[in-house]
């Protein structure tokens, strides 16, 4: 470590209660999924050392962790009400604690949060019989007999951790049932647990000092709750204060973990909750900065604090004492190990694409979550040195490059435009997408650092790789827009056409969106900011169908605010030209009833054919017949055709060029087949 990096105020210790933090990073509790039967088992556990490996210095894990049966799973939760979890714990703190890094948990009560029709069909349960939008259950209002009831739960649950060698927990209070006693909104009791702040606060007193009492005085405890709810009847900042100040003058809480807004509806959870690329950087910072002066235990606070910039800011200036870089850590587990290395620029950057919550992976970290299997560090390659030819410059052919290279191979990619990057490039410039373009940065950069040559502006032809005498060609080249489906596609353009501006756009466009994706949606947006008319046509019942969450609720805001007029459950039967206008012909996919509507322009996304020419006509004279082993690929096995004679090469196909998917999936193929050749 160099004297400039050991004086960097995130690599400092910080010292919370007996414990001591060897710097000040950590990721924040998180429900990432990979619970098996309610357990952290070894995926689980493999997902969070990777992050003790990588230099953080305090992991908190199960996020929404279930304390008693009338709060089950609902989003692959970890269940920490009996002592089945305890062997489990054990294993995971005694792993992670090898790597000088803390563990903790997250225990909560969901409340009305939850649902009856799942678990052990127990009704839920809540200080008030109010319905939360997203569970959408009607809860039972909690008599004496079940606050006495989950009090206890917490604090058994609280001992599980202890005894499973855990350094601490924390209880979710952010519209979970502890918060739900705190809020206005939620509780609308009279008795001694409603009313006043002070009334409010009694349950969770009576949580805290059941923890204390039951994990003992060296385990330490916070509490993660909203500095403000907002709406009407929600919890104000001004409250909040006095909450915080009636659980410090309790002596039975050690920090608190700061969050902002409500949690009930998708767009409350994109917007406060878990805020992805339309939500700016580090939103509630300068909330933060005034809650901290108030109070005086440790703060804690994790929103889109994606970068070290940001991180070294908030914890120089004091407005946080330890800094949740959990999405961060997500794309780079790594990443204090690289700031320690004087490597920050080499950090994969997280792009809030919101891809781990929508399918509990990151977009372009394709080891995530699949440590078992792949590495998140590249090891050189034991055989001997090959000569590899890349075709396509998208996200795939990059990290088939990248990990090559890594390997230790010579590595030439090529690639036929001007600048490297493929569809991501086009699918940054829509709307407020563009920060899909640090993908592309980061791998282009990685190429570099790992020594492949990059050949661009050049279309390469067969006889050009069989000449060259490359042992391994691997083809990335992508996929064309598949629109020759529709009758009439050619008065049709596609949404590359429109968005790389080869095509002029119009002023009353009809947009069709073949997907679920992004693409469509965030194309309409970008073409109403530029003042069309527009529509969007979906068979489906919904929007943004194949999305997180936290996308769809705020591309669907966008589009309402700008006037989209958004037509589901219809499909594109033809396009015909009416004049020099387009008269599109659409079919009720439930009722086949036939609507036509005039427009300029039709733009259609209905993903992409693979641009296969050059795999054809390279596979009947390659070694394996252009085929990739799907059994070795899946065993994380060397293809069988490794061991090549003189003259042969290997041809495989990755990403869009097989099929359309995504850019996880194009990562993920390149890395899997590269990381064993």
């Amino acid at each position: 470590m160099t004297q400039e990096n050991s004086a960097d105020v995130l690599l400092q210790p910080f010292k919370l209660k007996h414990l001591t933090l060897k710097n000040r990073v950590m990721s924040t509790s998180h429900a990432i999924s990979y619970q098996d039967d309610g357990k952290p088992k070894q995926r689980y556990q493999l997902y969070h050392e990777e992050k003790a490996k990588g230099g953080i210095a305090l992991t908190m894990f199960g996020g929404s962790s279930n304390v008693a049966p009338d709060s089950p799973s609902v989003f692959g939760q970890l269940y920490v009400g009996d002592d089945s979890i305890i062997p489990h714990f054990q294993e995971f703190s005694e792993r992670i604690h090898a790597h000088d890094c803390a563990l903790m948990c997250q225990l909560t009560h969901m409340g009305r949060r939850s649902t009856s029709f799942g678990g052990d069909w127990l009704p839920i349960i809540a200080p008030s019989r109010v319905r939360e939008p997203q569970h959408r259950g009607f809860p039972k209002e909690m008599d004496r007999n079940d606050i006495d009831r989950v009090v206890r739960s917490f604090g058994d649950a609280a001992k599980r951790c202890a005894d499973g060698g855990l350094d601490g927990c924390e209880v979710m209070a952010a519209g979970h049932l502890v918060g739900q006693f705190l809020s206005r909104f939620t509780n609308q009791r009279e008795d001694e647990f409603g009313g006043s702040v002070a009334n409010r606060t009694r349950f969770a007193l009576m949580v805290f000092e059941e923890i204390r009492k039951a994990a003992g005085d060296n385990f330490v405890s916070g509490i993660r709750m909203p500095m403000f709810e907002g709406g009407e009847g929600g919890l104000t900042f001004e409250e909040t204060l006095e909450i915080a100040e009636l659980l410090e003058n309790a002596g039975t809480i050690d920090f608190f973990n700061l969050v902002a807004g409500r949690v009930e509806t998708e767009l409350a959870l994109a917007e406060y909750n878990m805020p992805g690329m339309g939500v700016r950087s580090a939103p509630f910072i300068e909330d933060v900065a005034r809650f901290k002066p108030q109070v005086n235990l440790p703060v804690f606070h994790a929103a889109r604090i994606n970068d070290l910039a940001t991180a070294r800011h908030v914890v120089s200036e004091g407005i946080v004492d330890m800094v949740g870089m959990t999405r961060a850590h997500i794309a780079d587990p790594h990443l204090v190990a690289k700031l320690q290395r004087g490597e920050e620029e080499r950090i994969r950057p997280c792009v809030g694409a919101t891809y781990c919550n929508s399918r509990r992976l990151c977009i372009h970290n394709a080891a995530l979550g699949r440590e078992v299997a792949l590495p998140h560090v590249i090891s050189p390659a034991a055989g001997s040195k090959r000569c590899i030819a890349v075709v396509g410059g998208g996200p795939a052919g990059l990290e088939a490059a990248r990990v090559s290279a890594l390997r230790g191979h010579d590595v030439t990619l090529f690639e036929a435009a001007s600048e490297l990057g493929g569809q991501l490039v086009i699918a940054a410039r829509a709307s407020w997408r563009g920060d899909l373009r640090g993908v592309v940065d980061w791998l282009v950069s990685e190429v570099g650092h790992a020594g492949a040559e990059v050949r661009l502006n050049g279309f390469v032809e067969a006889a050009d790789l069989t000449s060259a005498g490359f042992d391994t060609i691997i083809l990335a080249t992508g996929g064309v827009p598949d629109t020759g489906w529709v009758e009439g596609a050619e008065h049709c353009v596609s949404t590359w056409d429109v968005l790389s501006g080869a095509e002029p756009r119009g002023d009353d466009v009809l947009v069709f969106d073949g997907t679920g994706v992004n693409v469509a949606a965030s194309c309409a947006d970008h073409l109403a900011g530029e003042g069309a008319k527009v529509a969007i046509v979906s068979p489906d019942n919904m929007l943004c169908m194949e999305v997180s969450y936290n996308d769809r609720a705020i591309q669907r805001k966008r589009l309402y605010e700008r006037g989209v007029d958004m037509v589901l459950d219809h499909g594109l039967k033809r396009v015909e030209m009416s004049g020099n206008r387009r008269l599109a012909v659409l079919e009720n996919v439930l009722t086949g009833v036939e609507t036509s509507r005039l427009v300029d322009q039709v733009i259609v996304e209905h993903g992409t054919l693979p641009a296969d020419e050059l795999w054809c006509e390279l596979s009947p004279r390659s070694r394996n017949g252009g085929v990739t082993d799907i059994e070795a690929l899946l065993e994380g096995a060397p293809q069988p055709h490794a061991e090549l004679a003189d003259g042969e090469f290997s041809l495989y196909r990755i990403g869009d060029a097989v099929a359309s998917r995504d850019v996880h999936s194009a990562i993920h193929d390149a890395l899997r087949l590269c990381v064993t050749l």
